[in-house]
């Protein structure tokens, strides 16, 4: 079913908020949050990586495969019908429940009718301290993938895929108009006083190229606050979320330490008038980029 858009100026919410160890707790405040930015005038509503519960994956214990559930399940259909009574389009990042043992970081987009129009399964799976992410999710089976929204054509990837513009390349060619990611990174807090602007410099910079070279809008939702489920240091999530324009500009940003909702315009007729005047698109080398399906090529 193809969507009549009712307008090129939309606004979207990014629901930047801290986990709890209770996800009945954490899914009824973001419920009520995605709600508040809809009455405010959102549009379309993008929560943060596994809002569900705490960032559970800073260790390995298969006790946390118990904070799994099913798609279509509770959460889906909690949020379908918020989606239908205002008309809202909603991005839930949620810990999937395929079969016993095998798991997957998925996001549900759900169109502003309630209906589930599909799924994006994360791609790339990180193993690094705190980040053992590979011990409880299954690679992304669907591939990279594009929804036509009651107000936009949407793409969605998932934190660590943020860093790979082979990932942003291949969802912008499926004509996005905005790149979403759900994200849940931050510092270690006996690395932030060396290594935490710089690490903070680079995150936000690669995905402002993505808007540059996709000619597209980039929304991305982080989490915040220190959490520590694993005990030790924890990690500090650095907030600040944000969307960038088509040319990479930021157009708005959250606090580093706050929750909070952040509502930002976007007009979509910039999307074209971008790809028109920096033709990056048309000028690509289509016959030449063979090697990017190569581990390494040895010189």
């Amino acid at each position: 079913m193809k969507h009549a858009r009712s307008a090129a100026l939309i606004q979207l919410g990014l629901i930047q908020s801290a986990g709890t160890p209770d996800p009945a707790v954490n899914l009824r405040k973001t419920l009520a949050r995605v709600e508040q930015a809809a009455r405010a005038g959102a549009q379309i509503v993008c929560t943060q990586e596994l809002f569900r519960s705490p960032y559970f994956c800073q260790s390995e214990d298969h006790a946390c495969f118990a904070l799994a559930e099913t798609i279509p399940g509770p959460s889906t259909d909690a949020f379908r019908k918020l989606a239908r009574k205002h008309r809202v389009v909603i991005i839930a990042s949620l810990f999937e429940k395929r079969a016993a043992g095998l798991y997957h970081n998925t996001a549900a987009v759900i169109d502003a009718n309630g209906a589930l129009l599909g799924l994006y399964r994360k791609m790339h799976i990180p193993d690094d301290p705190l980040y053992y992410e590979k011990f409880y999710f299954t690679p992304g089976d669907l591939g990279f993938r594009a929804w036509q929204t009651r107000y936009a054509k949407i793409g969605v990837l998932i934190c660590w895929d943020q860093w790979y513009p082979e990932a942003a390349r291949l969802t912008a060619l499926q004509g996005v108009e905005i790149l979403f990611y759900p994200t849940a990174i931050g510092w270690h807090p006996s690395e932030k006083a060396r290594f935490g602007a710089e690490q903070h410099q680079a995150w936000e910079l690669i995905q402002r190229s993505h808007a540059v070279a996709n000619g597209c809008f980039v929304a991305v939702t982080n989490r915040v606050g220190i959490e520590r489920p694993a005990g030790g240091d924890g990690i500090e999530f650095w907030g600040q979320s944000f969307v960038a324009g088509t040319a990479g500009q930021l157009l708005a940003k959250a606090s580093p330490s706050r929750e909070e909702n952040l509502l930002v315009p976007v007009d979509l007729r910039q999307v074209e008038i971008t790809r028109n005047h920096w033709p990056f698109l048309r000028d690509r080398r289509i016959d030449a980029y063979h090697g990017l399906t190569q581990r390494w090529i040895d010189a």
